[in-house]
């Protein structure tokens, strides 16, 4: 039978038994908490379903501090590798076997895969991005003036990681706690040290979350993107007030849900262009799935199931 059910780290110690029913075996899945609203497994079933692939991909809601139990039964229960989502993305970084260059760059982890009894971590959300960008606005970011809201989280260091790659125009970094978009901003600034914008601006710059210091920002800016979780609940405000937004700005929210979120609601109001993260975890999902089965994702049969 296929299961679109959650399990915990409880079903995980008596796996045998809860799955006992199960056909195809779950051996795959995506860790988060909150993970009910996660359509990864609707996705990652119709590739699965389209390439003859006899298993199935489901929940996992594992809370911030069953994390280091949880990621040892993947090596012992034979699982090909998960996919990790809130809070989980950088604290996996320290707790798996060895991680590839994406992974390392941003330090943080969003796939694993399981070889040879090793967990072995990635990173696809930044190539996720900017195949999203892509996709979403038919522009290159190499071309923009970005500014990422959430800088210091596992999804917004990978972006600013592939903005930096990418050799976009300028770069924006907002978190909560300064201290952490400071940090990145210094990992990256070579990349920004050849001069692409005419007059004075810096080319990458880390501020304060407040309205002031983003307002000071946004002139130079043509692309906002949040990578906080603001938005997964409804009542949710925006991070950046509608009354800052103009309508030559692209607005890029990696939530996304049944509903708009405020962000992309008040983007709608200043006459910007918006897009939900839908596209983003279209391409990071296929990403994994190629990590998972070398081999290329069936992209349109995830698209159709999204």
């Amino acid at each position: 039978m296929q299961t679109t059910d959650r399990y915990t780290l409880a079903d995980l110690e008596y796996w045998s038994d809860v799955t006992r029913d199960i056909d195809p075996p779950v051996r795959l899945g995506v860790l988060g908490d909150p993970v009910a609203h996660s359509l990864s497994p609707q996705m990652q079933n119709a590739a699965l379903g389209a390439c003859d692939i006899h298993m199935q991909y489901a929940r996992f809601h594992i809370r911030t501090n069953e994390l280091r139990s949880a990621l040892p039964f993947l090596r012992r229960l034979h699982f090909i590798g998960v996919n990790l989502t809130v809070p989980h993305k950088i604290a996996a970084f320290t707790q798996i076997d060895e991680a590839d260059e994406s992974a390392t760059r941003a330090g943080a982890v969003n796939t694993i895969r399981v070889r040879e009894e090793k967990l072995i971590g990635s990173n696809t959300d930044g190539e996720g991005f900017l195949r999203a960008i892509r996709s979403e606005f038919s522009i290159d970011l190499r071309d923009l003036r970005v500014m990422i809201i959430g800088a210091g989280g596992g999804t917004g260091r990978a972006i600013g990681w592939q903005c930096a790659l990418e050799n976009c125009e300028r770069l924006v970094l907002v978190n909560r706690t300064l201290e952490k978009a400071n940090a990145l901003a210094e990992q990256l600034r070579p990349f920004f040290s050849g001069p692409r914008v005419l007059g004075p601006t810096a080319r990458i710059e880390a501020v304060a979350w407040d309205e002031s210091a983003m307002r000071m920002q946004l002139a130079d800016i043509d692309l906002i993107v949040n990578a906080t979780p603001l938005g997964m609940n409804p009542s949710d405000p925006a991070p950046v007030p509608a009354r800052l937004l103009a309508p030559h700005q692209i607005v890029f929210d990696c939530v996304y849900g049944s509903s708009k979120t405020a962000l992309l609601r008040a983007a709608e109001e200043a006459g910007a262009r918006g897009a939900t993260g839908l596209s983003m975890l279209l391409y990071q999902g296929a990403l994994s799935f190629s990590i998972w089965f070398n081999r290329e994702a069936p992209i349109e049969a995830m698209r159709a199931a999204l």
